[in-house]
């Protein structure tokens, strides 16, 4: 029996303001008053601080003297500086999961399976949730830590969500893509790392 996973404090803090600013709670540019949440919450300010800078580390929210905490205006610059350097990672973890993978690919199917249901009903948030989860078990397979605590550092499913809510970028069909690429790894395709990073690079949202 796989053992629950029990977040942190401070973990589920800031998924609470990340779920705030993805659901337009809080709009880009408004202050977050780190007091407020805390007694919103029944916590501390301490992990709420500490929340916060784990935040501003993945450049959602910014911080200025005698101004406090403010939801950042997202960018396309943003998006174009983050895809080349997910697309890098993602081209490593390929490379070192293709053996394991061509083995059994059985942990990227269900995510494949998804987003062909999303594609169907037309879902975005769907399409966006699917594809990160795909991607996440890829680096996944990976078995390197640092490379998967580097990826998630980049807070991908956070800056599509956001794309889609604040640049209007509108999300495409990637099911047939990511079919493709369970494909590559059934066949031991020694390109596998390049084909996966243009799929990162060629699937990076658009205003």
């Amino acid at each position: 029996m796989t053992a629950p996973v029990i977040h942190s404090l401070r973990e589920q803090i800031r998924e609470h303001i990340v779920d705030g600013i993805v659901s337009g709670r809080w709009k880009p540019g408004e202050r977050i008053v780190e007091r407020r949440i805390a007694v919103e919450l029944e916590v501390s300010q301490t992990p709420v601080r500490e929340a916060l800078r784990e935040l501003e580390a993945l450049r959602l929210i910014e911080s200025a003297p005698n101004k406090g905490v403010r939801v950042r205006n997202l960018t396309a610059s943003d998006l174009d500086e983050i895809y080349p350097v997910r697309a890098g990672l993602e081209q490593i973890a390929a490379e070192l999961a293709a053996e394991r993978l061509a083995a059994d690919v059985s942990v990227l199917e269900p995510s494949v399976a998804a987003l062909y249901e999303a594609d169907r009903n037309a879902d975005g948030e769907s399409q966006v949730r699917h594809t990160v989860d795909f991607h996440r078990e890829l680096v996944r397979a990976a078995g390197n830590a640092v490379l998967l605590h580097t990826w998630e550092g980049l807070g991908i499913e956070v800056f599509t969500a956001l794309s889609i809510r604040w640049l209007g970028t509108v999300q495409q069909s990637y099911a047939e893509e990511h079919d493709a690429l369970v494909a590559a790894f059934r066949r031991r395709d020694p390109a596998i790392g390049v084909l996966v990073k243009e799929h990162v690079l060629g699937c990076a949202p658009r205003p």
